[in-house]
């Protein structure tokens, strides 16, 4: 038997483009003599599909779209993804359909539904609970959805489902030989790799073979990696990878499925060989170009202070769009050094982006006449200060802002995590923007992309490394006071990383943060108090790209109005 997975990109809601996708894939499959194509997770719907679910003309059109995909069957199965629901019925399930002979043959409904992080099925799908194992040829084939397989392992929730029925032990109690898998799961660092133990976890323990197919592409703030992998067991020793499909390749993947056949020696990984700068940056680029086509967008506009998040950002964005699709604006004021300008300039020329400069300090000036006489009259000092330097930004801000309105492009704000998570932002200035690039990147990483994409500049289309090194190296600054750099409210940003990494991304308190981490207690508590102070800015964010395991978006759901302090709980612990 020979099986094909196809790593589909869909648009949410876009029935009838996602159709085509399915029909192709399943044709490509057909010439490519495969007996079984399997694609992703709601391939059809694309996922996440949210509250479209509750849409009923969107169900029912979704149905009557999934027969007539059916009709390209003739002559290879395929296993389709798509939403359900029974006339009559209330309940909507996630289901994979078994698509042959020309026809829907059978349907199975997901028996786990997570409901953690970004997930919330368990708002929109009943379960399923029952195995479907079908055949082909010699080959007795079980189904399951995602969750199904993973059961929150990759994500270090398994917890969640003890005592459930495990899907994948009853596939093997009802006589599955091979497990296969529709996935939709959204990529974050370090994830396919567990993934992949999964499998061989699964494959060792049950003595089958699996396969195992991930959506691809962006939806909103997800990005998902293609992933495609087949797991055969061997009568000696644990099992192994037969097939993988490379990181975000958009190619078909296909197997053929010869019993007790051991890969050749010489079989490389792709996902073992790709370091993980050049998973982030093939996930930020895909992310950026999926958004931009998705909502309608052809061009993006950012501001280039020259500094080094606007610089990763407009490499990543040259390289989604291609350069001429990247309006650039530099906008200093009498606080932005000379070095700072030429960087932007010189980052602009070497990616090929146009490159606009609009000087703030005349309407800084202007600003301040209107405002300041109004200071006095209330008895306020209107000396500088953080005042002023937000004006500076929401000027930047209208600046930019004015561009996108004229000419339409998309505008991304170039701010990272470790500034979002801690305030260093200011609203309606810097943080505008339809899309939050690095929003889910820390800064230590934003500068290890840097590095990578200088030294990988040919890789990501750019002729000479295109950041200039004193950006890289010069000390990071808003450049809204004199002689005034991050470090001047911050931490070192490899002392504030970890906290952040730890605190929200690993959920630990600032106790256990000060008893492992060897950092000043009195550090960890000012930062945690600021990350939980932010809360109310980080609403008001443009939607951001997702690449960690809890990023700030809508898997973090943190009130803004409430009154817990483990920061306080730290300061007793250590007085």
């Amino acid at each position: 038997m020979r099986i094909a997975l196809a790593p589909l990109n869909p648009t949410v809601g876009d029935l009838e483009g996602n159709a085509t996708l399915a029909i192709d894939a399943i044709t490509e499959a057909r010439e490519h003599g495969a007996d079984l194509v399997v694609l992703p997770e709601l391939a059809l719907s694309g996922y996440p599909p949210k509250d479209l679910l509750w849409r009923r003309e969107f169900i029912d059109t979704a149905m009557q779209v999934a027969h007539r995909i059916a009709h390209a069957t003739n002559g290879v199965a395929a296993i389709l993804g798509s939403p359900w629901q029974e006339p009559g019925s209330s309940a909507i399930y996630n289901s994979a359909l078994l698509l042959r002979d020309g026809h829907i043959e059978a349907r199975y409904n997901k028996r786990l539904l997570p409901t953690y992080d970004v997930f919330d099925e368990d708002r929109y799908f009943t379960a399923g609970d029952q195995p479907f194992v079908f055949s082909i040829g010699d080959w007795r084939i079980g189904i399951a959805i995602c969750e199904d397989l993973w059961r929150g392992d990759d994500a270090g929730l398994s917890s969640r489902y003890a005592g459930r029925p495990d899907p994948v032990a009853e596939l093997v109690r009802n006589g599955a030989q091979l497990i296969v898998c529709p996935s939709a799961s959204p990529f974050v660092l370090g994830k396919s790799k567990a993934q992949r133990d999964i499998l061989l976890r699964h494959a060792e323990q049950h003595d089958i073979a699996l396969a195992a197919v991930n959506q691809r592409g962006g939806n909103d703030d997800l990005i998902f990696d293609g992933h495609a992998a087949v797991v055969r067991p061997l009568k000696r020793g644990r099992p192994v990878l037969t097939a993988a499909g490379a990181p975000f390749h958009s190619g078909m993947s296909l197997h053929d499925m010869a019993p007790d056949v051991a890969p050749p020696s010489a079989y490389v990984d792709p996902l073992e060989e790709t370091p993980a700068m050049e998973l982030l940056w093939k996930a930020l680029t895909l992310g950026v170009r999926d958004y931009v086509r998705k909502t309608g967008f052809r061009n993006v506009v950012l501001g280039l202070s020259g500094g080094i998040d606007s610089a990763v950002t407009a490499c990543i964005a040259a390289g989604a769009l291609g350069a001429e699709n990247v309006l650039t604006i530099g906008m200093p004021s009498r606080f932005s050094s000379e070095g700072s300008v030429a960087d932007a300039k010189q980052l602009a020329a070497f990616i090929g982006a146009p490159f606009r400069v609009v000087t703030i300090e005349s309407m800084h000036e202007v600003a301040s006449a209107a405002i300041n006489p109004h200071f006095l009259d209330l008895k306020l000092d209107p000396a500088p200060g953080v005042t002023d330097e937000n004006i500076q930004s929401r000027l930047r801000g209208l600046v930019v802002m004015a561009f996108s309105n004229k000419t339409g492009a998309l505008l991304l704000t170039t701010g990272n995590k470790s500034e979002l998570a801690v305030g260093y932002c200011t609203l309606y200035g810097d943080m505008n923007g339809g899309l939050a690039v690095l929003s889910d990147v820390s800064k230590t990483q934003v500068f290890a992309l840097a590095r990578w994409i200088n030294q990988h500049h040919t890789a990501c289309g750019f002729e000479s490394p295109p950041i200039p090194e004193s950006t890289i190296t010069k000390p990071p600054s808003a450049e809204l006071r004199p002689d005034q750099t991050d470090q001047d409210s911050l931490p070192p940003y490899e002392v504030l990383d970890e906290i952040i990494e730890r605190y929200v991304e690993r959920r630990e308190s600032p106790t256990q943060i000060a008893s492992t981490s060897g950092i000043d207690p009195a550090t960890i508590a000012r930062m945690v108090r600021l990350i939980d102070l932010n809360e109310y800015k980080r609403k008001q964010t443009a939607i951001g790209l997702k690449v960690t395991s809890v990023a700030f978006g809508s898997g973090r759901r943190y009130p803004i109005a409430q009154a817990w302090r483990p920061d306080r709980l730290l300061i007793q612990d250590d007085s």
